[in-house]
């Protein structure tokens, strides 16, 4: 690796170490159906996002739910605190899409009808109120 490419690699991680967050790869959902649930809890109170997932009748929703935990702990990790004391919210969601496999289903008239499976990636951040109002 050259000198360049070390030095923003770990510009990289040092910023890393600030952000609190956490990823999922290989989710075997459609982005389109996992933006959905992602959309319903960008930018709200960790606990409120809590209880919108754990109750919503939605497949991805128990992925997301698990993933929102994974990241409330990465924050408890690093800094050290308790979540309940704290103003956590999800200061950014999104998903990505991952690879796609394509397979081919028998049509008529010796025709292949092409079906594509898809999947995403999806990376949760979190962060508290009063910390975001510092920056500003």
């Amino acid at each position: 690796m050259g000198a360049r490419k070390r030095i923003s690699a770990e510009k990289r991680k040092e910023a890393n170490k600030t952000q609190y967050f956490a990823k999922l790869n290989n989710v075997p959902t459609s982005p389109r159906k996992m933006r959905l649930v992602a959309d319903m809890i960008r930018g709200m109170e960790v606990n409120k996002a809590l209880s919108i997932l754990k109750f919503s009748p939605k497949e991805a929703s128990g992925r997301l739910e698990k993933l929102l935990k994974s990241a409330i702990s990465n924050w408890e990790q690093k800094t050290e605190q308790k979540a309940d004391s704290v103003d956590l919210y999800v200061s950014q969601i999104y998903v990505d899409s991952a690879t796609m496999l394509k397979r081919l289903r028998p049509a008529p008239q010796g025709r292949g009808y092409r079906i594509r499976k898809r999947s995403n990636h999806v990376t949760i951040y979190v962060d508290t109120k009063n910390n975001n109002e510092n920056e500003n």
